[in-house]
Formats: structure tokens, C-alpha cells, sequence
């Protein structure tokens, strides 16, 4: 059976507008830029960019620590689906909606950190599930889903992927456990406050 066709990492435009636009310059230089966005036009020159939906902005630098672990996991996962296999290529690159979400999510996670730790933010964004990444995203996304929030959960989710070293003998981390007794915590400061 023929492999369903894709454009860059599993966007169907038939199937859904709803895609993620990750802009990479050209260059060792720069920012790598994703975009939410719910149109697609084939017959447009360019992808059309609705700044309101600017995600996050991160360094070249900071997107070659990442973008070889993006490429496997999501063409480990379309192959799973029977689609054509995505690369990164300088210029526009569409990402299906779900996988768009999961590589927000640790882009957000390493934008403000020290490039050292991206591989423990790596290893530690491995270790979640598809379905708690969905998670994180959608709450850290809800309050502070801008590429200009840097605060609130998109803080939480910095420290939890890149201050919380994982043990090679379990993949499966305990982030979001660690996230809810940090939340309990500020909480708990909050209300002994008032």
C-alpha cells in the first residue's frame, strides 16, 4: 500500500487547515519561528503568517540541539501512520497539528534555558507520552501561549524538562507529577499569604 503524501512533517491539507509553520532561516544565524495557523493556500507564493498566533521563537543554535530528535520521533510515528516521512529544510515547513503541538511544547521548554541542557530536555520529552504532551501543551498554552509569555507554566515546563535529569533504567519520567507538586506548592504560598 503507497504511503499517504504529506507535506513536511504529516500535514494533510485536505484532511485539516489546522498546522503548525516552522520558519527556519537560512544560515547558522537567526531565529527558527513557529506559527499556529488553521488556512492553508496552494496557490499562494508564501504561507500567510498571523502574528497573534506566534508561538515561539528560538536560536538556530538552540533548533540544531532539537531538530534531529523532532525528525525521528515524528518519522517514527507517520511511518506508524503509512506517511511519507517529513525533513527539515530551510523556509517554511508545515507540521501536522499534534506533532506541531508536541515540538511547541519543547521548544518552549529550552527558548530561555542554557543550550547545554538541551539534551536532558530532549531526553526528558522523550520519556513523556504523546498523550501527556498534548497535555502540557494545551494547559501551558492556555495561559500563556505566545511566543512573549515567559512565565507561569511556560516556566514549570522549562524546569521540568531541563532541571529534571532522567535515570536511563526509566524512560518514563515523573514530569507531570513534579509539576502538580510545584503548582501545590506556589499554591499553598499563595493561600498561607492571604
Amino acid at each position: 500500500m503507497a504511503r499517504k503524501k504529506a507535506l513536511g512533517f504529516g500535514f494533510i491539507p485536505q484532511d485539516t487547515k489546522h498546522h503548525f509553520l516552522v520558519l527556519i532561516p537560512k544560515g547558522n544565524d537567526g531565529q527558527v519561528n513557529v506559527y499556529e495557523s488553521f488556512t492553508w493556500d496552494d496557490t499562494a507564493p508564501q504561507p500567510k503568517i498571523d502574528e497573534q498566533k506566534h508561538k515561539v521563537s528560538i536560536s538556530k543554535h538552540k533548533w540544531k540541539g532539537i531538530e534531529t530528535a523532532l525528525k525521528n520521533e515524528f518519522n517514527k510515528r507517520l511511518q506508524e501512520q503509512n506517511i511519507t516521512a517529513g525533513r527539515w529544510a530551510n523556509g517554511s515547513v508545515p507540521v501536522e497539528r499534534l506533532l506541531g503541538k508536541e515540538m511547541v511544547l519543547l521548544m518552549w521548554a529550552i527558548e530561555d534555558c542554557d543550550p547545554s541542557v538541551i539534551p536532558t530536555a530532549v531526553k526528558n520529552w522523550l520519556g513523556l507520552t504523546r498523550e501527556e504532551r498534548w497535555w502540557l501543551f494545551t494547559m501551558t498554552n492556555a495561559s500563556t501561549g505566545h511566543a512573549q509569555d515567559r512565565r507561569g507554566w511556560r516556566k514549570a515546563v522549562r524546569y521540568a524538562l531541563t532541571e529534571n535529569p532522567v535515570e536511563e533504567k526509566h524512560v518514563q519520567c515523573n514530569i507531570i507529577e513534579q509539576l502538580f507538586q510545584q503548582h501545590a506548592g506556589y499554591q499553598g504560598a499563595t493561600y498561607k499569604d492571604e
